[in-house]
């Protein structure tokens, strides 16, 4: 490799590759030294954490992930469905596991891209490229507009309808529902959604008392459902109702 990162003989140069904030989450240190040397030569800039409770905190920041499903700390499977129920980050799975459940396993996780060790790196480069011009070409402004059933979400906009009406809410309310609602099959937990939506500023009491200020201003509890000794979900049950509700009346009439 050269010193501009351009990689002889292969078709891939230093203008070929989109530059990325790069966040690796692997526990092997020789490994990442040379994998983050290697992308910093590309001109990305590059984050490396060794633990999944690190990746969690530090995927905010990244543009895509590179992930060793071997942690010291938790299962990298999991690790990459909590990045997942929060972000759309490019997600790509740097790992020994080789077998066809293993690429299953990953896939269903959430992870966009999936390599085994070892790899070449102009292959993951190449991989990389890739998934970011998807992940690109799927953010159109429509994606932007979250809706179950009469609950509607604007987010650029940071506006919640219900019925068509506005509801009031404060930022950290804002932030709250629509991280409930980008996952409504999830069941967040409580540390997580503390960590996402509040940093390193909260408190249990935060949490519930927002969670209860949510509920009124929709009108039911129902809309944020408490699992006991986890954490929360949407209560996309009551959305599913209110739709089956006005389809009744529609047909009645």
């Amino acid at each position: 490799m050269s010193a501009k990162g351009t990689w002889h003989g292969n078709g891939v140069s230093a203008a070929d590759i989109q530059v990325s904030n790069v966040l690796i989450v692997e526990n092997d240190l020789p490994h990442t030294e040379t994998l983050a040397r290697g992308l910093e030569r590309h001109g990305h800039r590059v984050t490396c954490v060794a633990t999944g409770d690190e990746a969690l905190r530090a995927h905010e920041d990244a543009s895509i992930v590179l992930m060793d499903l071997e942690l010291p700390d938790l299962d990298g499977l999991e690790v990459c469905r909590g990045i997942r129920s929060i972000s759309d980050v490019p997600l790509i799975a740097l790992t020994a596991r080789e077998t066809e459940l293993d690429l299953i396993l990953g896939f269903q996780a959430g992870v966009d891209d999936y390599l085994v060790k070892p790899y070449r790196f102009r292959e993951l480069l190449a991989r990389m490229n890739a998934v970011s011009r998807r992940a690109q070409h799927s953010s159109h402004p429509a994606d932007r507009v979250i809706t179950h059933g009469p609950l509607h979400i604007e987010v650029p906009a940071r506006q919640v309808y219900l019925d068509g009406r506005p509801i009031s809410m404060t930022p950290k309310e804002f932030d709250l529902l629509h991280l409930l609602a980008s996952s409504p099959s999830c069941v967040l937990a409580r540390k997580q959604i503390m960590r996402r939506v509040w940093g390193d500023c909260w408190s249990r009491r935060t949490l519930d008392t927002h969670v209860s200020s949510v509920r009124s201003k929709l009108g039911s509890a129902d809309w944020i459902i408490t699992v006991r000794g986890v954490g929360f979900r949407l209560g996309y049950d009551i959305a599913s109702r209110s739709m089956n509700d006005r389809s009744l009346v529609r047909a009645s009439t």
